[in-house]
């Protein structure tokens, strides 16, 4: 198997209790250990997750981390997922990463899942997630995503392929596709495009991997005028690399642009009613 990393950014916006649970999903609890985890701190943390990256960095807590070497990387300032993430990448010793969020839980056997995929030869692995609120073991829906390589093509058109917090790639794939740029909320999907673009091999495994929280604001954060113009300038930048063509553009700016701006109440029903019949299933449904 091939030796690798896991990127784990934190901010002062997650919640201390969160972030162990995440750490150690990732570490200890892991059927196929991570090599190296790297943690992004991307300006000032709170001081629960301060007190423990001081002590990671000693060589403690390794209840958490099973003994896996930890390396922090402190950022001054907030600014942003996209450049936190580059910082991290090029703290990574190895190829292979783990994307990971500092939120969520990974489940013990995701490594032993995805990195054979990574080792067989495709550059991108992700996965399905099963979404929860508080209570890890309350699941709700499930998020799906097109599995094959050529169902990732087929679709990138106009959603994301990909749950970012599950991915596994290589840093020499996010580099030739030129990193993440700074796209607030939009950077995974855009550089997930640029890799696709680029002939890397996607793949996502139908397994949930990763129980996803989802938080009172989940739906709030998915529009706002700050989302729009990430997404108008996402649709530009997709056309002009020829990722989508002008009806497809079109079409993008119409639909994905008037989700961003109807009520919060009315675009939580759609993701769970239109995109609950379309592309997920409740936890207890077959795959």
């Amino acid at each position: 198997m091939p030796e690798f990393s896991v990127l784990l950014p934190v901010y002062h916006g997650d919640v201390p209790s969160h972030f162990t649970r995440a750490l150690r999903s990732v570490g200890a609890d892991q059927t196929l250990p991570p090599d190296q985890i790297v943690i992004v701190a991307d300006g000032p943390v709170p001081s629960g997750i301060a007190v423990l990256l001081d002590a990671l960095e000693q060589g403690g807590h390794q209840e958490l981390t099973g003994g896996v070497q930890v390396n922090v990387v402190r950022r001054a300032r907030n600014s942003g997922l996209g450049p936190a993430l580059n910082d991290g990448l090029r703290a990574c010793v190895h190829d292979v990463v783990a994307r990971a969020d500092a939120d969520d839980i990974s489940h013990p056997h995701r490594f032993e899942v995805q990195i054979p995929h990574i080792e067989s030869g495709r550059d991108i692995v992700g996965s399905a997630i099963v979404e929860f609120e508080e209570d890890e073991h309350r699941t709700g829906m499930v998020r799906r995503m097109p599995r094959t390589d050529e169902e990732i093509r087929r679709s990138i058109s106009f959603r994301d392929p990909f749950n970012h917090p599950t991915v596994v790639y290589r840093v020499s794939g996010v580099c030739r596709a030129g990193w993440y740029e700074d796209l607030p909320l939009m950077e995974d999907y855009w550089l997930f495009a640029r890799m696709v673009a680029d002939g890397q091999e996607g793949y996502n495994d139908p397994e949930p991997l990763v129980s996803y929280r989802v938080g009172a604001g989940a739906y709030r954060r998915r529009g706002g005028m700050r989302l729009l113009r990430s997404e108008i300038s996402l649709q530009r930048r997709m056309y002009l690399l020829g990722v989508t063509d002008k009806s497809q553009y079109l079409r993008n700016l119409i639909v994905r642009g008037a989700y961003r701006l109807v009520p919060t109440a009315l675009r939580r029903l759609l993701y769970t009613q239109v995109g609950g019949r379309k592309w997920f299933r409740s936890a207890g449904d077959a795959t």
